[in-house]
């Protein structure tokens, strides 16, 4: 939902509609489209070579008078011909049979077609991850500056309190300097986060093709997702299952397999049938050559072989055959990968569970701490440099746990994306 302020209009965005206007405006995804459409048009070319092919001529000529000589030249007569000459021929053939070379070809054109879905969807899935990222660390951002604040107001608060202790004589000016110097320096690291809000913003605003001067505010529910996670096998399998990446490669593997099928029907003979109509002004076979038009037409089948296949196609299949070892080489080598960055994100998303609840320990230390050495310190028990650093230790575990949350969300969707369910 999007609400009107007095500066800056605001979008209320979850996860789900950041993904959809992904799909919508990235331009890494329009041409990734476009590459899809490509493709397609290729597998009509490809089917093009099943229908015939058809060739019609014209020409028109001026023939001259025909000179002709004796055997050793000694004499010459000078035969009158029809100046004028035209004719149209009409040919057509169809290939018949050259063991199915062009069956696969289409076939290859089609396993082109899954390729480029596959890209795209590649793409689309980096293109989520990517803008989750920007989403994530502006939700991040978000929560650091209300920590900011709620520290900024408590030290004031507590500058109140030294003032008074100050006023009545029982603490000295040093201390009523350091809380106001504690004060700056928390105003100025929240100008930063807040500055940081405006860059990343902006960068999130690109990436999902909204306009620059929107705000960008992430919806708490992200942090509410229920997640639990399923054997490591499990996540193996299925990224073997649906990674891209992983069918990419087994397409490449069957695209090098069909090309090996093209380079041995190099072997074969080529069928063909022909047709063909033609119409000739003047009669030339003739003495003298008559002005008329003569019209004939043929039809047959052709067989043909290319002779030097036999010793040249060799090396052609054997090329064809290394590039498919060479694809299935690659093929063994991405699912490696791409196991190892399924182990990798596995590993990930439990340690941020752990850090999690570590930290969540740690921000109930840290509150604790920070009571006792306030009392501490109103009792003249402590010096002020003790209660700033129990302010700082609150501050800090206060930021870290409010960055764990979000760390165990994009761990998560990084393990999706690596068995390619994001």
């Amino acid at each position: 939902a999007r609400a009107q302020s007095q500066v800056q209009d605001t979008l209320m965005l979850n996860v789900d509609k950041l993904f959809e206007l992904v799909i919508q405006n990235n331009p890494t995804l329009k041409v990734a489209t476009e590459n899809v459409e490509v493709a397609k048009q290729g597998v009509l070319v490809a089917k093009n070579n099943m229908l015939p092919n058809a060739n019609v001529s014209v020409s028109g000529f001026y023939l001259s008078d025909a000179n002709v000589y004796s055997p050793k030249f000694e004499k010459v007569t000078t035969q009158e011909m029809p100046h004028f000459g035209n004719n149209v021929g009409i040919e057509a053939n169809q290939l018949l049979w050259k063991g199915g070379v062009v069956r696969e070809g289409i076939k290859i054109s089609e396993m082109q077609v899954d390729i480029a879905n596959l890209e795209y969807t590649s793409s689309e899935q980096q293109a989520r991850l990517a803008a989750l990222g920007y989403y994530l660390d502006l939700y991040k951002l978000h929560n650091q500056s209300k920590v900011y604040t709620q520290n900024i107001a408590l030290a004031q608060e507590r500058l109140k309190n030294i003032t008074k202790l100050f006023n009545q004589g029982m603490v000295t000016r040093n201390d009523v300097i350091r809380a106001e110097l504690q004060i700056s320096n928390l105003n100025l690291s929240k100008l930063t986060i807040d500055n940081n809000i405006l860059i990343l913003n902006k960068q999130l605003n690109v990436a999902i093709g909204l306009d620059d001067a929107l705000v960008v505010i992430p919806l708490n529910e992200i942090v509410s997702k229920d997640i639990s996670l399923e054997g490591l096998n499990s996540y193996q399998q299925m990224a073997l299952e649906n990674n891209p990446n992983v069918q990419l490669t087994q397409k490449v593997v069957d695209i090098n397999e069909s090309a090996v099928k093209v380079a041995q029907k190099n072997w074969y003979p080529t069928l063909a049938a022909f047709a063909g109509n033609t119409l000739q002004r003047p009669l030339t076979n003739k003495t003298p050559a008559v002005d008329m038009y003569a019209n004939t037409w043929n039809a047959g089948l052709s067989l043909s072989f290319d002779i030097g296949s036999l010793w040249k196609n060799k090396r052609v299949v054997h090329q064809s055959k290394l590039e498919m070892n060479r694809a299935i080489a690659q093929q063994k080598e991405v699912e490696a990968m791409i196991g190892i960055g399924v182990n990798a994100a596995y590993i990930k998303h439990n340690e941020a569970l752990v850090q999690k609840s570590t930290l969540a320990t740690n921000k109930q230390l840290a509150d604790e701490n920070y009571r006792i050495m306030e009392k501490k310190y109103n009792n003249q028990l402590a010096i002020i440099l003790d209660l700033i650093d129990a302010s700082n230790a609150k501050l800090d575990a206060e930021l870290q746990y409010t960055n764990a949350e979000i760390n165990i969300i994009y761990a998560y969707y990084k393990l999706l994306k690596e068995v390619g369910k994001i």
